[in-house]
């Protein structure tokens, strides 16, 4: 025994260690078990000399322990009293069959006083214990044995005490003792309670009960050491757990470790209990069937499985083409020369046809053309009148910007189930977040008395945390001025504050980062503190402290002499995945970037304070901007604002409208110079066609802009995709129109002897309007079958794109033959120094130029720019956020939750079913690579069963005063509060009344979590549970009528269980996460519904923020065939019907379209071009342009009047293959070609690059397949001319 002089007096023993336990302190002279055995009797006889049972080594209450200067919950050491064990009384003796009921006999070392505090003690921990009855008893029975047993000194032994002064002068306090453990008892408490769930985290509750080690480093020795350690804030004095192994001999003289039986958690503890809930208990879950293994990759040998199936039809399709030639050629060698055809044979039906309806169209229009010609002002009027009267719709345009509206049908599940829980809960708070790296900078080895060596990354330097906590209180500090509404927003003005929502102050708001596990304080961040552990002294610092916060979350106060707490300012835990990102495992210390997140309320857009957050967001915006440039050199900042992505696209949009004017520009050139006649440089003026070029561009205009206004007419949406991919349509399918008609009038079909200059234009509408017709009706036609599809984006764009391809059709036939009539005038009036105009007849036409150079824009330009913020932001998100977003599994009205089974159906804790909400969504989380899901969903249900339960000391109710009948917080020690538990005499674990679940549901609610009664419901779940008139969440209202209860109506009620996805990094993950989360909604359902008083049309549904986006991809595949194959319809039974019912032809349109659809799929993969709504659109768009490069020539082709197939294709490629080239390829390219330059990558991918694939596609299409096909399949003879195919005249004519 020495003694040693400090604040207090006390006596203590020289070898006060502890075996395998690294954070005792004290002396340890050996570690070897053995020599300590021997040593331990010496000393037996200092302060605990009697060792047997009925002892006592301590009793009754002395005071403070003066060691601890922080205490949570500030309790009383024991006096040391070496005793035989005391007789109880009556009340004594109740209160331990109450408390510590696994204690036999009427003796025990512990005094009323010792009892009672140990009653408080332990219903903090069955706050969250609870829910495991194995676990709450096990816990309690190691606590009651140390203190009341009867037996006491069988298995302790004080070793510290100090002697009081005063009026106690000589008795002593114990300060510190030795508990001896059977590892067996220590092992079996141990894992009951190693699983128990904390709902409103989705954690475990043994993480706040190991502390430095966490879940993943917890043992039995560690979690005991946790318990008798005080610098835990809890502990009143020092333990020291020795765990024995069972069987080996105790410690001497007369000592024995504590080895009772545990109760097994897959077990009830008493007969008729429950056993704990298999959320809580792996051991008591039912057998789950194995998972399916995933199938195998589709391989044939060595080779993809689809490229080899796609390599044999394109073999067999080859060798049956071969075979089918062959055949053919050997049909003609075997046969006889067939007889003389005579020169005239009488058309066949469909020729007959095709000729009638060329002739019809043809006199109808020649009739218009002439009208026109005649009277071109007039004309003019009228279509400017008409398009006037049509644009002024775009007073009433709606421009649709909100990506829900523009992806997702107002019908579709996904819009639905975001409306029903916006409807009940509200949107999803606004967030602004910030990650902080430091690329280059070094990190460092440390060591730390509390875990040992510990790699601690660059980034996790003081001097960048104390920058992070610079940036985190300049944005805390943020003032802005609201010019509207005359006020100074403030952080406090918009923030999400969970523990106080109605009147928020500075530390209310919820902040999320490092600096909060120092509750964002420079001087706590820098403080340091000498300490001792295991016999090693050191220093620890703010390593130390966040070494023990990211292990343990949730704690008060941490173990190091800094006595600091994990829990931030505002009242919540900030988990390591909200604190730093870029970590492997748990090895938090190596984060590779720091995480700062501001939540702010989401307010409707009709509320003020919806202007207050986007102002305080644009200056958040702006100090991260200062601060990324005043630390460009070290430090790299990623960030984003809740309004970002709304800004950025707007940003890109008017830094792209230049880009777009130049494109448009580009081609109004292109057009007005490509458009003439040139007889040499020097009379260029006079030859372009500059105002003609401008009229065809109007016309365009025009038609883009009277659809639009005819369709905000009828109330349709537009987007700013129509505004941006309708005027490319026009253009590329109107352009063509443009140029064969002038390439008609200026070269082909030249002005007759006698014939009038009206006559020429209406002879010339009447040879191309039908041509024009076919493509622009069977366009029209696509687009408006295409517009039945339910995506709103696609279907408001393919409604405009069909009006706007009718009006330019009707345009074109009056407005632009009324330009040409009065272009030709001119033209007469001005001399010609060439004489006429009649130029060679040569491919290209009117293309033929000697000033090529200005008709040649170069493709090659500079990348274009990725100066968005947002794309670092967004890489930095899928590298360093180590959780995924979000997910609710929402349950709507129909459903009892205050009856038994209906808690029973919903609830995880013992006594639930297997087969409950909770309990599946927990077994799905298991499985994470198919689930998707990584943390299960919390469940206000579970922590309300424990919050009402009456060990818990949470909720009470004031019996008497002036607030009688009143909720009485845990932290209220009022007299009335005493007696007033909502669930007095109920056992625990029992479910509560209906009538005690919708009085009391609000309370708990409304409860703020505190030490003293952690389930408090406000923060965690205030806003998980759409609460009736009454507080009723039934699906149902009731009313009191003279003490009985009455259905009133029914009510549209609804609560949420959030869980956490794992991290989500591109669409085919999403898209699975949201198939899964369905599935398992759809799952949770059907079980749900037999429990008795369902409604049968209750339901359960998933819903995150990313699903409405997500949604499409669910049935793109199915939704893009179903809407590219109506638009093909038209492009085959159009082509039929105007040329005459010729199948033929329209196959071998369609083939070509098809090929057009399908080579532009390839490309999309080849090119990374995503397939999704936005690159639907454009297919639709495809359709389109794909029928201005084939349709025209097939017309040609069907009314040609050479003799073969060969002959037939060479005409129409000719004539024709110019004007496509010229109105379709060459008007499409120099505007692509532009895009490139566009800032927005939306622009950029499904603009440029898919407009380039599908133009380069179509040309080659138009001008090289679709002649073939032709030159094989199509009709053999022209209208008029029946003679001069001979069998075996041409390739072409054989076949057929």
């Amino acid at each position: 025994m020495a003694w040693r002089k400090e604040e207090h007096r006390r006596l203590s023993l020289p070898w006060g260690g502890s075996r395998g336990s690294p954070g005792s302190r004290g002396w340890l002279v050996n570690d070897s078990w053995d020599l300590w055995a021997q040593l331990l009797p010496d000393w037996l006889q200092a302060l605990t000399p009697i060792h047997r049972a009925g002892y006592c080594s301590f009793y009754g209450e002395c005071g403070r322990n003066p060691e601890v200067n922080v205490s949570l919950f500030p309790t009383q050491v024991p006096c040391l009293e070496n005793s035989p064990a005391r007789k109880l009384s009556a009340v004594h003796l109740a209160t331990l069959r109450r408390v510590c009921p696994m204690l036999e006999g009427s003796r025990a070392c512990c005094s009323l006083g010792q009892l009672n505090a140990l009653e408080t003690s332990l219903a903090l921990s069955r706050g969250v214990l609870a829910r495991c009855p194995a676990c709450a008893h096990n816990f309690a029975a190691l606590h009651c044995h140390n203190i009341c047993s009867p037996d006491q000194s069988l298995f302790t032994n004080v070793t510290r005490v100090f002697a009081r002064s005063g009026i106690a002068a000589g008795s002593f306090a114990v300060l510190e003792y030795d508990g001896f453990y059977q590892q067996g008892f220590a092992s079996g408490a141990y894992t009951s309670c190693r699983n128990v769930r904390l709902p409103a985290t989705g954690g475990y509750a043994i993480a706040a009960m190991c502390g430095k080690y966490g879940v993943t480093l917890c043992s039995p020795q560690r979690w005991l050491d946790f318990q008798g350690d005080t610098s835990n804030g809890l502990a009143p004095l020092r333990i020291r757990f020795h765990l024995i192994p069972d069987g080996a001999p105790g410690p001497g003289d007369g000592m024995k470790p504590l080895g009772v039986a545990t109760a097994a958690c897959q077990s009830p503890v008493e007969p008729g209990g429950e056993p704990c809930s298999c959320q809580d208990c792996p051991a008591a879950c039912p057998p789950l069937p194995p998972l399916p293994e995933p199938p195998e990759p589709f391989h044939v040998g060595v080779m993809d499985g689809n490229l080899f199936v796609a390599c044999v039809l394109f073999a067999g399709l080859s060798v049956t083409f071969l075979a089918w030639r062959g055949w053919c050629w050997w049909q003609r060698r075997a046969s006889k020369p067939p007889a003389p055809k005579p020169q005239k044979k009488a058309p066949e039906r469909g020729r007959k046809c095709t000729e009638a309806a060329q002739a019809r169209l043809g006199a109808a229009f020649q009739c218009w053309g002439e009208l026109v010609a005649s009277y071109p002002g007039t004309v003019l009027a009228v279509a400017a009148a008409a398009t006037l009267g049509c644009c002024s719709g775009l007073a009433f345009l709606e421009l649709v910007t909100d990506p829900v509206e523009l992806w997702a049908a107002p019908g579709s599940e996904a819009r639905q189930d975001k409306a029903f829980h916006d409807r009940h809960f509200g949107p999803f708070f606004r967030t602004n977040q910030v990650f902080l790296t430091a690329p280059g900078r070094q990190g460092e080895r440390y060591h730390s008395l509390l875990l040992g060596e510990r790699n601690f990354s660059g980034v996790l330097s003081q001097p960048v945390l104390l920058k992070l906590l610079e940036l985190q209180e300049r944005l805390r500090d943020i003032m802005v001025w609201a010019p509207r509404h005359k006020h100074n927003v403030t952080l406090v003005d918009v923030c999400y504050a969970p523990l106080n929502p109605e009147q928020p102050g500075p530390s209310d708001c919820c902040v999320n980062s490092l600096a909060q596990y120092f509750q964002s304080n420079r001087t706590r961040l820098l403080l340091t503190a000498a300490q001792s552990v295991a016999g090693e002294h050191g220093t620890v610092d703010w390593r130390d402290h966040f070494l023990y916060c990211v292990n343990s979350p949730l704690s008060f106060k941490d173990i190091t002499n800094l006595e600091l707490s994990c829990m931030a300012d505002y009242g919540a835990p900030v988990f390591p995945f909200l604190a730093v990102g870029g970590y492997s495992g748990e090895k938090y210390s190596e984060a590779e970037a720091l995480i700062l997140t501001f939540s702010l309320n989401n307010y409707p857009r009709d509320d003020p304070r919806f202007e207050w957050a986007l102002l305080w967001e644009k200056r958040f915006l702006e100090i991260l901007q200062d601060f990324q440039r005043e630390h460009a050199g070290n430090l790299s900042v990623a960030y984003m604002a809740e309004r970002s992505l709304e800004d950025e696209i707007n940003r890109t949009t008017a830094e792209d409208l230049p880009i777009f004017a130049i494109s448009y520009l580009v081609v109004f050139l292109y057009i007005a110079l490509a458009l003439a006649n040139y007889s040499s440089c020097r009379h260029i003026l006079v030859d372009s066609k500059m105002t003609l070029g401008l009229g065809g561009v109007l016309v365009v205009l025009c038609a883009v802009g009277s659809a639009m206004g005819l369709c905000a007419y009828m109330g349709l949406p537009s987007s700013l995709i129509i505004v941006e991919v309708l005027p490319f349509l026009l253009l590329a399918v109107g352009a063509d129109n443009i140029f064969i008609f002038v390439l008609e009038f200026q070269v082909r079909l030249l002005r007759g002897v006698g014939e009038s200059r009206e006559q020429h234009i209406g002879r010339i509408l009447g040879n191309v309007a039908p041509s024009m017709l076919l493509c622009s009706l069977s366009e029209a036609v696509c687009f408006f079958l295409g517009a039945l599809t339910q995506m709103p984006a696609v279907r408001s764009f393919a409604l405009s794109a069909g009006v706007a391809v009718v009006l330019d059709f009707l345009l074109q036939i009056s407005a632009f033959v009324a330009l040409v009539a009065l272009d030709a005038r001119r033209q007469e009036v001005l001399p010609w120094p060439c004489g006429g105009s009649v130029l060679r007849r040569e491919w290209g036409g009117s293309l033929t130029t000697p000033c090529p150079s200005l008709l040649t824009p170069s493709l090659d330009g500079p990348a274009p720019p990725q100066d968005s913020y947002l794309v670092q932001y967004f890489e930095a998100l899928n590298q360093y956020f180590m959780v995924g977003v979000p997910t609710f599994f929402i349950t709507t009205s129909g459903y009892n939750f205050s009856s038994t089974a209906g808690i029973d159906g919903i609830c995880s804790s013992t006594g639930c079913n297997n087969n409950s909400l909770m309990q599946k969504i927990q077994y799905a989380a298991e499985f994470p690579n198919v689930s998707y899901l990584a943390i299960p969903a919390t469940s206000w249900v579970d922590d309300y069963l424990d919050w009402l339960n009456p060990t818990s000391g949470c909720c009470r109710i004031h019996v008497f005063g002036p607030k009688k009948g009143q909720f009485c917080p845990a932290t209220d020690s009022s007299l009335s509060c005493l007696l007033g538990k909502c669930q007095a005499g109920g056992r625990p674990g029992a479910r509560p009344s209906p009538t005690d679940f919708d009085h009391f549901l609000p309370w708990f609610l409304g409860d703020q979590p505190t030490l003293q009664c952690p389930k408090g419901g406000l923060g965690a779940y205030n806003t998980a549970v759409d609460v009736g008139p009454g507080g009723e969440i039934l699906g149902e209202w009731w009313v009191s009528l003279g003490g009985l209860r009455c259905l009133l109506m029914p009510g549209p009620t609804a609560s949420r269980f959030m869980a956490y996805h794992k991290p989500l990094r591109n669409s085919r993950e999403f898209t699975a996460a949201l198939a899964a989360a369905r599935a398992l909604a759809a799952n949770i359902t059907a079980s749900m519904r037999r429990v008795p008083g369902t409604d049968p049309s209750f339901r359960v549904f998933s819903y995150s923020l990313p699903y409405v986006f997500y949604e499409q991809y669910l049935s793109i595949v199915g939704e893009g065939l179903f809407t590219l194959g109506l638009c093909l319809v038209p492009t085959f039974a159009v082509s039929c019907l105007l040329l005459g019912l010729e199948l033929r032809l329209g196959l071998a349109n369609l083939v070509a379209v098809l090929s057009v659809l399908v080579g532009t799929g390839g490309a999309m993969a080849l090119w990374s071009i995503p397939y999704n709504a936005v690159a639907l659109v454009n297919l639709v768009a495809t359709v389109g342009i794909s029928v201005e490069f084939t349709s025209h020539i097939t017309h040609s082709f069907a009314v040609s009047t050479q003799p073969g197939r060969l002959e037939r294709v060479k005409e129409a490629t000719v004539d024709m293959g110019s004007a496509v080239v010229a109105g379709v390829a060459m008007t499409n390219l120099p505007g692509i070609v532009v895009l490139a330059f566009a800032r927005a990558q939306l622009v950029q991918i499904f603009f440029f690059r898919l407009n380039l694939i599908v133009t380069l596609l179509g040309l080659v299409h138009g001008l090289v397949l679709l002649p073939v096909l032709l030159s094989y399949f199509g009709a053999g003879m022209g209208l008029d001319q029946g003679a001069g195919a001979g069998v075996g005249g041409t390739v072409g004519d054989t076949g057929g």
